[in-house]
């Protein structure tokens, strides 16, 4: 027997780590599942730990199922549409990948604990549906269901950064432009002041840009230096529990920007809870899929909240209402849904709906935001380029009544 080195997560999301001998990793898998211990991890003591998984893109993921779930359909044994779909996989990385799935599968592990040796790329979501679809004896199926919920997600996250992607760009550019004006155009207007000895009798607006502009050159190493102390701190204070659910409860609560993102937020949690449900994943576990793939820890923290209600006997609405971050509709489409007995398919209902509002808001936000930016930058520029020309137009009268 080989001594094997393991982690798993736990509820919470801890880490828990520890070693165990066995004769190969299949049956380090089932020792660990007796013990009621999901491994995401094991490797042989000694070995290196297996990282591949980057540069596999989501529409490799999505051929992939697809295609195995056909080849499942026809009735190929898994090992063989393994081999085939790697030995026809262009991408030399999930080539690897696949390979190694299908190793371990031929050591007597099963697809889903060979799918977690990769969590870059099979997520706990993807693994636990292809769990169940293996107890139930319907893999094709969930495989069929997990394409349409991961291109639906890709389509989601593609709105997210569409979201973001805007107001970022024009700030970044007002950013660039006023660095310019104060870095070269005022100081260049300034000496022209100085040769026509009109400095003293400069206009209040055009002392306060020049200020302005002296200010900023002067103090520009401390700028810079104050910036990326900013930037580093800001990045490690994100990294803390508390620093994230500041940030994502500021974000949730901003008046534009905050509405797109609560309606992302519910359209991931309905999709995905509904595609777990519906593919027969237990509620508890579940919903503790969802919390971790929320992308928010004020929506992790609510769904986790509502999953300990549900565990002591409670319906999902009744918490879900107590959070205060699902709009009202969503918890009586999903109170209505567990006393009908459909509630996975009321929550893909509440996902189409959402997922068409998210299009709307942000196509909506996009439009607001525009003028409102533009305006912004306009009244900076404007404002300066009007206290450099005034001490000109008064020049030029005086010249023209001499």
């Amino acid at each position: 027997m080989a001594e094997y080195v393991w982690e798993a997560r736990g509820r919470q999301g801890d880490v828990r780590k520890g070693t165990i001998e066995a004769e190969n990793e299949a049956a380090v898998q089932n020792k660990l599942r007796a013990q009621g211990i999901n491994a995401t991890k094991v490797r042989k003591k000694g070995e290196i730990s297996f990282k591949l998984g980057t540069g596999v893109t989501t529409q490799d993921l999505v051929k992939f199922i697809r295609q195995f779930a056909t080849m499942i359909d026809a009735g190929l044994p898994l090992v063989q549409c393994l081999e085939i779909l790697a030995s026809q996989e262009p991408n030399k990385s999930f080539q690897v990948v696949l390979r190694d799935i299908k190793s371990t599968v031929e050591q007597g592990a099963t697809f889903s604990d060979a799918l977690k040796r990769h969590p870059k790329i099979f997520d706990d979501l993807f693994t636990n549906l292809v769990h169940a679809g293996e107890v139930g004896g319907i893999l094709d199926t969930i495989l069929n269901r997990l394409a349409v919920y991961i291109e639906k997600r890709q389509k989601l996250m593609r709105q997210v950064k569409g979201a973001l992607t805007y107001p970022t760009v024009v700030m970044v550019i007002m950013i660039i432009v006023i660095t310019v004006l104060l870095t070269w155009v005022i100081p260049a207007f300034e000496n022209m002041f100085k040769e026509f000895g009109s400095k003293d009798g400069l206009p209040a607006i055009t002392r306060m840009v020049i200020s302005i502009s002296r200010g900023f050159l002067g103090f520009a190493p401390f700028l810079v230096l104050g910036l990326i102390g900013a930037v580093v701190g800001g990045t490690m204070f994100y990294r803390s529990r508390g620093g994230k659910r500041l940030v994502h409860g500021i974000m949730l609560k901003l008046p534009v920007l905050g509405n797109v993102l609560r309606k992302i937020a519910v359209a991931r949690f309905a999709r995905t809870l509904g595609t777990l449900m519906g593919s027969g994943v237990p509620i508890l576990d579940a919903l503790e899929i969802v919390a971790r793939t929320s992308g928010n820890v004020i929506v992790e923290e609510g769904i986790l909240f509502a999953r300990a209600r549900i565990s002591e006997g409670k319906n999902m609405a009744e918490p879900l209402k107590e959070i205060g971050v699902f709009p009202g509709m969503v918890v009586q489409m999903v109170a209505v849904g567990e006393q009908t007995g459909a509630l996975d398919t009321m929550l893909n209902k509440v996902a189409d709906f959402y997922e068409e509002e998210v299009d709307v808001a942000v196509a909506a936000m996009t439009a607001l935001l525009e003028p409102i930016l533009m305006v912004v930058i306009g009244a900076v520029v404007g404002t300066v380029l009007v206290s450099m020309y005034l001490p000109i137009f008064d020049l030029a009268g005086k010249i023209k009544s001499d």
